[in-house]
């Protein structure tokens, strides 16, 4: 669990220029850190960097030590959960929008699995797979599809996906890190 403090110095690393615009925030980076723990590929601390940042590259200097540690951070703490049999939790807003907050996340964890598509459907079929992202994939507004923004729409079908994320997310996790 990271303090306050640290996810204020994330989203000032997120949110600098140059890459500022295209960054995600602290719940889009928890996605990009779940997807990276959960699925067949884990991120290094620049390929982190570079999907929550939309950036193509990495600062000349390096990832900044507070993102790297913040990450690893995360990380651990979700591996550790999933390891003990425990769901994970999303990251809740304090104040504000929690489905903006849900939203945010989504977009991080299926921009994660779109850029290592290929790694996550070698390992199980694509028909599992899609039927555990459909929450993901539905929640993080990035399709225009009709089935998902009907989906959106809907208080209750919203409700039902963001309650059904915990455990795909365990789901997921066994599917590429239980032995057989």
């Amino acid at each position: 669990m990271l303090s306050n403090s640290d996810i204020e110095a994330l989203e000032d690393i997120l949110f600098a220029e140059p890459w500022g615009e295209d960054a995600l925030d602290f719940f889009g980076l928890h996605g990009v850190v779940c997807a990276s723990v959960v699925g067949p590929v884990t991120l290094s601390a620049e390929d982190t960097f570079r999907l929550a940042t939309g950036s193509e590259h990495v600062p000349d200097n390096g990832v900044p030590e507070t993102f790297k540690r913040c990450a690893e951070q995360l990380s651990q703490g979700m591996a550790h959960a999933l390891d003990m049999g425990q769901s994970l939790e999303l990251p809740e807003p304090e104040d504000g929008d929690p489905m903006n907050a849900l939203e945010n996340w989504c977009a991080g964890f299926v921009d994660t699995f779109l850029e290592y598509e290929e790694e996550w459907l070698e390992v199980a079929s694509e028909e599992e797979i899609a039927d555990l992202l459909v929450p993901m994939l539905t929640l993080s507004g990035l399709f225009e599809d009709e089935d998902f923004e009907n989906a959106r729409k809907s208080e209750k079908l919203s409700q039902q996906m963001a309650d059904a994320i915990p455990d795909a997310l365990t789901d997921l996790y066994l599917q590429f890190h239980a032995p057989d």
